[in-house]
């Protein structure tokens, strides 16, 4: 595993949990010797974790922010993999930037797959859920780390009438399709969550404004945003994981004042669209939430701080006002 971030490090310790041997580098030493007490074998370069892997075929999993950096580090491991060695990214990259990678790999003899990955702050207990692309060959021989890192069934009511489909889908990993296909997979999710999370920050902005005084007097309410996110959790319809992460950061503080407003994006919502655009798919609902985000580094309403508690409860990331 290269890169020992918020992810990274934890998808290691979950392997390492059920006994699966883990070489780790990052550019942080200190990253590194936290998982090599944990019993990982520490790395001190890309060269060294590549001279320590002793199995055959090799397999690195980078888990790098998406651009610059994970270009290099693919790069370089290009020249240090042999012939039928596997080269994973985890991160979020733009799904065309994997069909180009997996030719120039596949040149050498190099396997490259991409693997999206769902699960945030919360994947070593929660488990991953797995979008991959890439060989289909490259995906059997790594089944035992994607089932390992995938949430399992769970308590999740089965679906009726899947007959013989991959029963994988239902442990929460899938095999997408060729190069691309499962950072294209993620890249839609994401733009669906962007979806789904500006539909519940303005539906509570418009609850926590019910008590505006320009409204006729008898039609003024004072509600308790938690208490009601708290009750939708319970048997409605709109029962989620963000709803949940929604009704703890209510509850911690009803006002958000804790929240700027200011709302990132990560390039999957646009990435997304711009799919769409290049599809000729409409995509309104999707297309708005993109542009909320940028709005919202302009000025801010109460709908852009349930935007930020949400991505801070999934996904760890701390948003301040830019200067």
């Amino acid at each position: 595993m290269i890169g020992l971030g918020r992810m990274g490090g934890n998808i290691v310790r979950r392997l390492l949990r059920v006994g699966h041997n883990c070489v780790v580098y990052d550019a942080n030493p200190k990253s590194v010797a936290e998982l090599a007490a944990l019993g990982a074998v520490p790395a001190t370069s890309l060269a060294d974790l590549a001279s320590k892997l002793d199995q055959c075929p090799r397999a690195a999993w980078v888990m790098l922010p998406a651009g610059e950096i994970t270009e290099a580090t693919i790069a370089a491991l290009g020249d240090l993999m042999a012939p039928g060695d596997i080269l994973i990214d985890g991160g979020n990259s733009n799904f065309k930037d994997d069909v180009r990678r997996a030719r120039e790999l596949s040149a050498k003899g190099i396997r490259y797959m991409d693997v999206g990955t769902s699960g945030g702050v919360w994947g070593l207990e929660r488990g991953y859920c797995l979008m991959i692309g890439g060989e289909r060959a490259a995906f059997e021989f790594l089944d035992p780390i994607f089932a390992a890192l995938a949430p399992g069934r769970g308590e999740i009511p089965r679906t009726a009438d899947r007959g013989d489909r991959d029963p994988r889908a239902e442990q929460g990993y899938l095999y997408a399709g060729p190069s691309g296909a499962g950072h294209f997979v993620k890249m839609i999710h994401n733009g669906i969550e962007y979806g789904m999370m500006q539909a519940f920050a303005e539906g509570f902005d418009i609850l926590q404004s019910r008590g505006a005084a320009k409204l006729p007097e008898g039609e003024r309410y004072d509600f308790d945003l938690a208490d009601i996110a708290e009750v939708w959790r319970r048997g409605s319809v709109v029962t989620s994981w963000l709803l949940d992460l929604s009704a703890d950061a209510l509850a911690g503080n009803g006002t958000l004042e804790n929240f700027s407003g200011h709302v990132e994006d990560s390039g999957e919502g646009r990435w997304t669209i711009d799919a769409a655009v290049e599809q000729a798919v409409s995509a309104d609902v999707l297309a708005a939430a993109l542009f909320v985000r940028f709005r919202s580094r302009q000025s801010h309403t109460f709908a852009e701080k349930m935007l930020s508690a949400m991505r801070l409860g999934f996904g760890g990331h701390v948003e301040t006002p830019k200067a």
